[in-house]
């Protein structure tokens, strides 16, 4: 410095104070006068607080000027040094980007043939891009940290964020709600990002931009948008209440207003149903839920249980068939498709896909099709639910059906986002006015997008993969073409990428605002649910599993119970009767009359059975009768005969059981526990009838007779010739009472004795009727003479059997009802030794164990869920327990939401004391 300067005084610090002290002053300038005026008045302010007079202790003011001029050079030179590397950085991206441009358009004109080559020339440049693209990434982050970390003061913030502001504006600006805008900067993007997927680069075609606090928040917001949705899923299971319902995103508009496209731009894929005739006939809740750690892209109907479909073509006709399930001539129903689609490129989102609203009933629609899909869609745009509502372009505001639908239930717009499709379809500038109408305003304002998807032709084309980044890049190309009406400055939203951040925001502001009203109804019904949980069941836990298995030890023990009482005792006895009457059918078929089949005069029968008592000991008739009938009785199969009594007997207990049982209630476990049983017995029906059969083989060729036995079949063939008596009798008086009394009974059977002497002589039967009676009178009348026979006959051998004649065995011939009864009774000692073996004990050891192999062990959780369900009341009882412990878990989800929403709130309120403490540094800055 010269000496002239030293010796100046306040015209040389006047020229300077604009350079040093400006800044100064201007850092206090919210809290003085603005403008020009202010300014100067601080200069002065500063320049009259000096404390010398002017001229005066020159010398003295040298350090202090070398001192300002020093501080006032460092920040500059830092800045600029550290501009260097991001400049020559920023160039090189430049570079690549141009080259990956032309490269791209280089690559559309490529042969098929050079596929292959493309692909390893993609992978070495997309290595080589990310090297790069990591240590500027790298660098960026470390000079992030290095200003957050490094106390700086004021003035050098003030720089920073200027020359940020100046090289970060094309990132694009944020209009109204702070929703996230599209800008010329995306252009150069997405050419980019087409040249890296042309070269294989997989990377997205959006840049992120944010900064590290911004990314943490977005992904805060999009975990607390996850937990929502979750809850929201949750709720619609517990039941259809209008209170227990997080909002969603209601998709509306025309049919011919691109709200597929919309969708599909979204989830990246073409699944919707599509058709020349209307295809969506159901509400379809779409529920996005975004994987980031996954490498697949699958969806699922939840109701219909058909597992993982990664085929998105499969989706989209799976919906065609559910929607054209509902008949022609309703056309449209209330009944919603669930579709869950889970991917890393979509975000969370809950959206409800409707029919699209039209003009005119077609001739084969029904007349009232119109307003059957308006009063669908006025179901679903209630609050608290969002409004989409799509509008094309090329469409009048003032003709869209959409917008007037959501006029209706939301006059101010406070919850409708207009879309406005098909941008590329009318002139940049009038789409620009669509965009900002005033008109019809909406708070959450308009989005215009370019939904379709362009043609790929030649090497690269797109396939069946996602096609958001394809939209996105048509998307930012046209918008790119046109900054005056659609850049930064325009303040208009325009973009799907745009689109998808601000559903997002909307749909989590709006479920957050939602979840105390919706949390105080979750706790309303907690209470209800658990005083009738109380009330009605003695707050009794149950579930589908310990329910069948109580039903299933129950009726184990009634089986057990049923096995302690039915053993051999009662198995011969069951095996007795069946044969008793085999030879009540035998002495009937050999001994006794026969029935009547014709009218006319009775033949005489060679050796009558009022004879047999008076007959010859040596008489062959009587002999041959009696080895005959006994033969029959032997080889009629008793083997299978006593293993199908058996076998039935059991199978008729276990039905019993099982209708006395819980299980009566429950269609699937009869079934099974009846398949059970049967299973064992025809497994071990043969081979048990065969060995009966083996067993019982010496009776068929001879038979030795006890004393004890004889006189034991003496006394149960009384027995039974005296049930079969009653029989006989009891049949006599029905026909009594048919025909229409004795006094009738006796002229009929009297006409009837005179035919059969002979004494009047009948042609064709008596079919035209005969004496005075009918034909249906005669049949009866022979049907009562043959049983009145019959009684006569039983009555005739009852006394025979008690006579002197049959005491002994040895007048066997004589009387043939007591030897085969003795032969029943040999043939029933000797089948239930293997039947207990072969059959019942087999049977009473595999049964349990068979029931849990069928109820127990191989039944999935959805089986025992159906089982228990079938019982109503059980069904209930569950019900209220499920709706219990979802509701709980609700709240505990919600309480864990308030966490993360306070954390939020925390982490906001230390940001701004961070800044406000930092601005208070910056106050206190000096140059000394």
């Amino acid at each position: 410095m010269s000496g002239r300067l030293f010796s100046s005084r306040l015209p040389p610090l006047a020229r300077r104070a604009p350079l040093h002290i400006t800044r100064r002053v201007m850092h206090h300038a919210s809290a003085r006068a603005g403008g020009l005026l202010g300014v100067q008045n601080s200069l002065l302010r500063t320049v009259q607080r000096r404390p010398w007079p002017q001229g005066a202790f020159s010398v003295h003011n040298v350090p202090a000027v070398r001192t300002i001029s020093f501080a006032r050079a460092l920040p500059k030179l830092v800045l600029r040094l550290a501009r260097l590397p991001a400049l020559f950085g920023g160039a090189t991206i430049a570079g690549l980007a141009y080259v990956q441009y032309q490269a791209t358009q280089a690559g559309n004109y490529a042969m098929d043939a050079l596929r292959r080559a493309g692909d390893v020339t993609g992978e070495t440049a997309g290595s080589i891009f990310g090297g790069a693209m990591d240590i500027v990434d790298q660098t960026r982050r470390g000079w992030e940290r290095t200003k957050d970390d490094v106390e700086l003061p004021e003035w050098l913030r003030l720089i920073l964020r200027k020359e940020a502001g100046s090289e970060g504006g094309e990132g694009g600006s944020s209009g109204p709600e702070g929703s996230p805008k599209q800008s010329r900067a995306a252009g150069a993007a997405a050419v980019g990002g087409a040249t890296g997927a042309a070269f294989g680069y997989s990377e997205s075609s959006e840049e992120d931009d944010r900064s590290g606090e911004q990314t943490a928040r977005d992904d805060q917001m999009m975990m607390l948008t996850k937990k929502m949705i979750e809850i929201r899923n949750m709720l619609q299971t517990i039941g259809q209440s209008d209170t227990l319902t997080l909002p969603s995103i209601v998709v509306i508009g025309s049919q011919s207003s691109g709200k597929s496209s919309v969708l599909e731009a979204i989830v990246g894929h073409e699944f919707l149903p599509k058709g020349s005739n209307m295809v969506t006939r159901r509400p379809i809740e779409l529920t996005l839920v975004n994987t980031p750690d996954a490498h697949a892209e699958y969806g699922e109907f939840p109701s219909l249980g058909l597992g993982k479909m990664t085929d998105f073509s499969q989706i989209q006709r799976t919906l065609t068939d559910l929607n054209l399930a509902v008949p022609a001539e309703k056309c449209v129903s209330d009944d919603p498709i669930q579709l869950h689609i889970y991917s890393p490129n979509v975000p969370d989102l809950s959206l409800i896909d409707l029919p699209g609203y039209i003009q005119i009933a077609g001739h084969d629609q029904p007349k009232e099709l119109k307003q059957k899909i308006s009063e669908l869609c006025d179901k679903y745009i209630q609050p608290p639910n969002v409004i989409l509502a799509i509008s094309a372009a090329d469409v009048d505001l003032a003709n869209s059906t959409a917008l007037r639908a959501s006029r209706r239930v939301d006059p101010r717009g406070e919850r409708t986002i207009g879309v406005i499709t098909k941008m590329d379809l009318v002139d940049a500038q009038r789409g620009a006015s669509i965009l900002g109408d005033r008109k019809y305003p909406l708070r959450l304002g308009y989005v215009g997008v370019v939904c379709r998807v362009p043609h790929s032709t030649g090497l690269f084309s797109r396939g069946g993969g996602n096609i958001t980044n394809a939209i996105v890049k048509n998307e930012n190309a046209y918008f790119s073409a046109h900054p005056l009406e659609f850049g930064p400055e325009s303040e208009l939203f325009v973009g799907t990428s745009t689109l998808r951040k601000k559903l997002m925001q909307v749909l989590e502001q709006t479920m957050a605002s939602s979840l105390q009203g919706t949390s105080d109804a979750i706790h309303q019904e907690l209470e209800e649910a658990t005083y009738e949980f109380k009330v009605q069941y003695n707050d009794r836990p149950l579930s589908a599993e310990s329910y069948l298995a109580e039903s299933l030890d129950a009726f184990k023990h009634s089986f057990k119970e049923f096995a302690e009482h039915f053993g051999r005792p009662q198995v011969r006895e069951l095996l007795k009767r069946e044969l008793d009457q085999r030879v009540l059918d035998i002495l009937a078929q050999r001994y006794w009359n026969k029935p009547i089949s014709e009218l006319g005069p009775a033949s005489a029968e060679p050796e009558p059975l009022s004879g047999l008592p008076k007959a010859d000991p040596e008489s062959l008739f009587w002999h041959r009768k009696l080895d005959a009938s006994a033969s029959s009785l032997t080889k009629l199969g008793v083997g299978r005969l006593a293993t199908t009594v058996l076998a039935n007997q059991l199978q008729a207990h276990v039905d019993h059981l099982i209708s006395t049982s819980t299980f009566s209630a429950h269609p699937f476990a009869r079934q099974a526990i009846s398949e059970a049983a049967s299973g064992i017995l025809n497994e071990r029906f043969y081979g048990t009838s065969d060995q009966v059969e083996n067993c019982i083989k010496p009776y068929k060729f001879e038979i030795e007779v006890e004393d004890n036995e004889w006189s034991k079949g003496r006394e149960n063939v009384t027995g039974s010739l005296k049930e079969e008596l009653v029989a006989v009798e009891a049949a006599m008086k029905d026909v009594e009472a048919r025909i229409g009394g004795k006094r009738k009974l006796k002229d009929v059977l009297g006409f009837v004795e005179r035919v059969r002497k002979g004494d009047v002589v009948l042609e064709g039967d008596g079919v035209g009727g005969a004496g005075g009676f009918s034909s249906a009178l005669l049949a009866t009348g022979r049907e009562a003479a043959f049983l009145r026979d019959r009684a006569d006959i039983i009555k005739m051998r009852l006394l025979a059997v008690k006579s002197k004649q049959c005491a002994t065995k040895k007048n066997k011939y004589y009387c043939p009802e007591v030897f085969l009864d003795v032969v029943a009774d040999k043939l029933t000692a000797t089948a239930v030794l293997f039947l207990n073996v072969e059959l019942l004990s087999e049977f009473y050891y595999n049964f349990p164990r068979e029931l849990d192999s069928r109820l127990g062990k191989h039944l999935s959780d959805t089986e025992v869920e159906r089982f228990a369900r079938e019982d109503p009341k059980i069904r209930r009882h569950l019900d209220i327990i499920r709706r219990k412990e979802m509701l709980e878990l609700v709240l505990e989800k919600m309480e864990s939401l308030r966490q993360l929403e306070g954390r939020e709130k925390r982490s906001k309120a230390a940001q701004q004391q961070a800044a406000a403490a930092a601005k208070e540094r910056g106050r206190g800055w000096s140059f000394f």
